[in-house]
């Protein structure tokens, strides 16, 4: 008789999950023609400062909202890139928008703690977010980035993906993008960063707010030790 309950038991939750990875199937046709067009990540023109500079060529001044230099994926330290994906998306290079592996494992790590410690966004969910949607905590919203994550990753190759999230990416202080946050924290250009300066900018996407050496110091370390 148990057995009988544990078969019915398994054949339940297997019906369970094709009738909700149909239903998630069916939703996904509907939504994928209405997504945005990536016209703005294609041709990608961000806002840059007014900057003033002395006849010598030195920086006088910067005005703007957003500090921001926009930088090429070629001009960008390899242990730069190697500390975001570290501490943001590991698996970037081989997943296609979605990491399956770090949605199970921060669900269970999420399961485990009885709160939310863990997030699954990849940097393309990331980059489909801060140009296109809002970070509202719903199911749609969620639904909706993973479906412009795979329309992202069916158009641009990984290293321009890669390119606009380093661009674009709010990083506290006003400053956008790991160039300016370069210059906004440390006064240098990317090339010029040691490998702490890197491993505690690297931590800053998280939470800039929460990490930021400059608003809270010691936080800002304890992620800067763990990337």
């Amino acid at each position: 008789m148990s057995v009988r309950i544990g078969v019915l038991f398994v054949f339940g939750i297997a019906a369970f999950c094709l009738g909700l990875f149909a239903l998630l199937g069916i939703a996904a046709v509907s939504a994928y023609p209405n997504l945005p067009t990536l016209e703005v990540l294609t041709d990608y023109h961000p806002k840059i400062p007014l900057r003033i500079y002395s006849a010598e060529g030195f920086l006088l001044g910067e005005f703007g909202d957003e500090r921001r230099t926009v930088v090429r994926i070629a001009d960008v330290p390899a242990q730069l890139k190697q500390a975001i994906l570290a501490a943001e998306d590991e698996r970037f290079y081989e997943h296609s928008g979605v990491d399956y592996i770090g949605v199970l494992r921060a669900a269970y790590s999420n399961f485990t703690a009885g709160e939310t410690r863990q997030g699954a966004s990849t940097i393309t969910m990331q980059v489909a977010r801060n140009f296109f949607l809002t970070k509202e905590k719903t199911l749609t919203r969620k639904f909706n980035e993973a479906l412009l994550a795979f329309k992202i990753e069916a158009n641009l190759t990984k290293d321009e993906i890669l390119e606009l999230y380093l661009n674009q990416i709010y990083l506290g202080q006003r400053a956008y993008g790991f160039a300016s946050a370069a210059q906004t924290y440390y006064g240098k250009s990317m090339q010029e960063l040691s490998l702490a300066e890197i491993a505690m900018l690297a931590g800053l996407p998280k939470a800039p707010s929460r990490f930021n050496p400059v608003a809270n110091p010691k936080r800002a370390r304890q992620r800067q030790q763990y990337v």
